[in-house]
């Protein structure tokens, strides 16, 4: 009895140790990097990697250039800055004038628990995580917020472990003084084809300057494409290659690259919901609707690729990629994995499936070990493999009438590793 009561005695002075000392400044978190990190990657799993200034002070602090390997087993300093909760409010912990910012880091410290990177609640640790961009720079509001005020402190938020050893070179915002907002126009970072949510994309590093990529999701316009069935709903092949085609169009632009977004919803965005609705105003880049007719349809397409092409290459800029998205219909009980086809008649093409074929591959053996992989690379004459100039690939994503291909789909965070995936795949390559 005697030890455990040392134990609760020596592990409370320690914590309360570790609190006065955060309390005197913040600090920034630190973490070792694991197999597999990137930069992004490693932002990305902290849920940093949305705004740009958060990679140039991830840089800053660790001494690195955009383009630097992390080493495994490293410690590197994260954009995030541990503060001493004041037992009151994230507002007067952090001196905010703006409840939509404190709300902002509320939900923050809600969600890295959930994703199990704390362990305590603020009220238990009294330790708060602030990423970086909220205290350290101005980027366009979040929108994702309530219509009205909420109490933000009466609900237990988290904490994890902490790791104090990086002094902080800014200070919070002065109470009475309101943030600058900066307005990023589409010239800019800001894209409105992603949605509201998604708009703002930030410039990761220019691994991709100067490539160029045409991203087609398959059908659109009158045109639903393959339809399946999942309880009372139905699935509906172009709104969800469309969304998995959105995402992936993001992360290129991310890096640096020239990515068109050949089908386009003036109003979709990238969606959340498990079900997408289906409607029928999609329209091809830089043009009306889309034909009713097939055949039509499909010139409309490849020929706006052609022009775009042609205007490239005339600007010296020779590596350009098609990337066809489609989901296959097939009977109920026939599973499949992401499947390619290739141009019998272009190497590049037949090249560049089987890149990311192999690609994906890696992928199931890393991830999912006992699970083997069965995507196929078969040549075939389609339309927009062969009335189009760049190299190109056409890929299904899988059966979207059988019931476990259908989770690939209807599950939003499946639906962002397959993007996740081909992004990858084409980075790669």
């Amino acid at each position: 009895m005697r030890t455990k009561t040392l134990y609760r005695y020596t592990f409370t002075s320690f914590w309360m140790i570790l609190v006065l000392f955060a309390n005197a400044n913040p600090y920034f978190y630190s973490v070792k990097a694991k197999d597999g990190d990137s930069i992004h990657r490693l932002l990305q799993r902290f849920e940093v990697s949305h705004e740009s200034c958060n990679y140039d002070k991830f840089y800053e602090l660790n001494h690195l250039k955009s383009n630097s390997n992390l080493k495994i087993g490293k410690i590197y300093y994260l954009p995030i800055l541990i503060y001493n909760y004041n037992g009151k409010s994230i507002g007067t912990t952090l001196q905010l004038d703006s409840w939509k910012k404190a709300y902002r880091i509320k939900k923050y410290n809600e969600k890295i628990r959930k994703k199990g990177l704390r362990q305590m609640s603020i009220p238990e640790s009294n330790i708060l995580w602030v990423p970086f961009n909220e205290l350290g720079c101005t980027t366009p509001e979040n929108t994702d917020l309530p219509t009205q005020k909420e109490d933000i402190t009466s609900k237990k938020e988290d904490s994890s472990s902490i790791v104090v050893n990086k002094k902080v070179d800014i200070k919070p915002e002065p109470i009475n003084e309101k943030p600058k907002k900066i307005e990023v126009t589409s010239i800019g970072r800001t894209f409105p084809i992603f949605g509201k949510k998604y708009e703002y994309v930030p410039l990761i590093d220019k691994k991709l300057q100067g490539k160029i990529f045409y991203i087609v999701s398959g059908h659109g316009g009158l045109d639903s494409g393959a339809i399946g069935s999942y309880g009372k709903h139905k699935l509906y092949e172009d709104e969800y290659a469309y969304d998995i085609a959105l995402r992936l169009v993001r992360s290129l632009i991310q890096h640096g690259a020239t990515a068109y977004m050949m089908t386009r919803d003036p109003d979709d965005g990238i969606r959340s919901e498990a079900f997408l609705p289906n409607d029928c105003d999609e329209y091809c880049w830089n043009t009306d609707d889309m034909p009713t007719d097939q055949k039509k349809r499909l010139f409309q397409r490849s020929d706006m690729v052609n022009k775009l092409y042609e205007k490239h290459l005339k600007q010296g800029l020779k590596d350009q990629t098609l990337v066809t998205i489609h989901i296959d219909s097939r009977t109920e009980t026939k599973k499949t994995d992401i499947f390619f086809y290739h141009y019998p008649k272009k190497a590049a093409s037949k090249k560049l499936a089987n890149h990311i074929k192999n690609s994906i591959k890696k992928q199931y053996q890393k991830h999912r070990p006992g699970r083997p992989y069965y995507g196929t690379v078969t040549a075939r004459d389609l339309h927009m493999l062969r009335e189009t100039k760049p190299k190109g690939v056409y890929i299904e994503l899988g059966n979207i009438k059988n019931p476990n291909d259908q989770k690939r789909f209807i599950i939003e965070s499946n639906r962002q590793l397959i993007a996740d995936w081909l992004f990858d795949s084409l980075y790669s390559y």
